[in-house]
């Protein structure tokens, strides 16, 4: 079953995040995920939900998923994003 990790994030400081940008994408590939939605600004439709920038990411299983989050060469990456940005993260199964 496939698996999604959807991320609502805001740039707080664009120059420190560009690193992860341009890493990222080779450490979702390598776990066998691609982009759904890669930072495009959401139209709220319902709710006081303000995401400001979106990212799906859809990978084959949780396992994937988990695996990219766990990766130990990723955790650098990750720790930009928790600088750079302020997010929210979350992992859900798909319907398959």
């Amino acid at each position: 079953m496939k698996a999604y990790l959807v991320l609502d994030f805001a740039v707080r400081d664009l120059p420190g995040f560009r690193p992860y940008i341009e890493a990222i994408p080779a450490f979702i590939a390598k776990h066998g995920g691609r982009y759904i939605v890669r930072g495009a600004p959401p139209t709220v439709m319902e709710g006081d939900w303000a995401p400001e920038l979106m990212v799906i990411l859809e990978f084959p299983a949780r396992a994937n998923a988990e695996a990219f989050l766990a990766d130990p060469e990723a955790q650098a990456l990750f720790a930009v994003r928790h600088r750079a940005t302020v997010s929210k993260l979350v992992l859900v199964d798909g319907c398959d």
